[in-house]
């Protein structure tokens, strides 16, 4: 295993990782879950005794801004993307690149992956030169990737065969939030990898959970892609309801963003989406991706969720009009009468 002479600074015990909560949930869609979060406001946020070199595999939308995040805050870190120019601003800031994800993991102590798709993440983890033929004892091996609960268990068991430890822990938050360190973790599976690597969650993220085995996280994400999803298509409704009757939508989003259904996703979206903008945070295919993985896990415990299903739908309209790559809140674009 390859040393490294740098370090990410020493954080104060405050910081670092305390279950806030350890009481048994009542089990949802058969399987119980225990959550444990902790917060912080301090992106330079690492423990003495963990791993100070750090792999970083899938430099995309999300993947960029989280490994800038670990290098600002003094980590070394290693990088592979199958572009390798999305690297080059990783590079320039001090990152080591290696040509594929086995060499990452045979030269790191744990490794992140940040892959679009259970394929991706698949291929990366397990593949052909994939992280797990360079893993190994003492390894661990993070899962950021949104993907269903089958293909995390099936990336955890090929990973552990290797005699390394497995967390998966898909994000909520776009490309603004991984910006700012800003992520919510949603993690499950080896709880002293958990432990291990908090600090580096706490440099990306503003909170984590702890969710028990492997699966549940990725059935958390599901979930909460599910409902951000159908919100955002009841929005678009709402929009080019309020022009077709003649209000202005700029005043609809004032009035929602003040009141009993706020969200931040409506005050930031809103007025783009109102000018038919839809910079990409988000992209469209990837929330429709997920929709789909959502409905599949619904249908395993089978529980309707007729809402979730239409909405699929419209996001599906939205992509056969090229959409797929613009903000998910292009989805509005499949409501407007053609």
């Amino acid at each position: 295993m390859a040393m490294c002479s740098g370090f990410c600074p020493h954080v104060p015990s405050l910081f670092r990782a305390k279950p806030i909560s350890s009481s048994r949930i009542k089990p949802l869609l058969s399987f119980t879950v225990k959550a444990f979060s902790s917060q912080t406001s301090n992106p330079q946020a690492k423990a003495d005794d963990v791993a100070s070199n750090v792999g970083f595999l899938g430099i995309g939308i999300m993947g960029l801004p989280m490994a800038q995040n670990l290098l600002k805050s003094g980590c070394n870190v290693t990088v592979w993307n199958r572009t390798k120019s999305k690297c080059d601003p990783l590079i320039t800031l001090g990152a080591k690149y290696e040509s594929s994800p086995e060499e990452v993991a045979a030269g790191c102590d744990v490794t992140f992956a940040m892959l679009a798709d259970p394929g991706s993440a698949v291929d990366v983890a397990f593949g052909k030169h994939g992280a797990a033929n360079g893993l190994g004892p003492g390894k661990g091996y993070i899962d950021f990737s949104t993907v269903d609960g089958s293909t995390s268990k099936l990336i955890s068991d090929r990973i552990k065969a290797t005699g390394a430890s497995f967390l998966e822990a898909p994000v909520s938050g776009s490309k603004k939030p991984a910006e700012d360190g800003q992520l919510i973790f949603l993690t499950a599976g080896d709880k002293p990898l958990y432990e291990r690597v908090a600090p580096y969650l706490d440099i990306m993220g503003k909170s984590r959970f702890f969710l028990g085995d492997v699966g549940n996280g990725a059935a958390m994400k599901l979930v909460v892609n599910m409902i951000m999803g159908s919100m955002m298509a009841s929005f678009s409704e709402g929009l080019l309801l309020s022009e077709k009757v003649g209000l202005d939508p700029n005043v609809l989003v004032e009035v929602v963003s003040q009141g009993a259904i706020s969200a931040p996703m409506y005050s930031v979206k809103g007025p783009s989406m109102v000018q038919s903008h839809y910079p990409t945070a988000f992209p469209l295919k990837h929330q429709q991706k997920d929709l789909r993985l959502a409905l599949g896990l619904a249908e395993s415990v089978s529980q309707p969720t007729p809402i979730a299903a239409a909405t699929n739908e419209l996001y599906k309209v939205a992509k056969s009009y090229g959409l797929s790559d613009h903000d998910f809140s292009a989805v509005i674009e499949a409501l407007k009468a053609k």
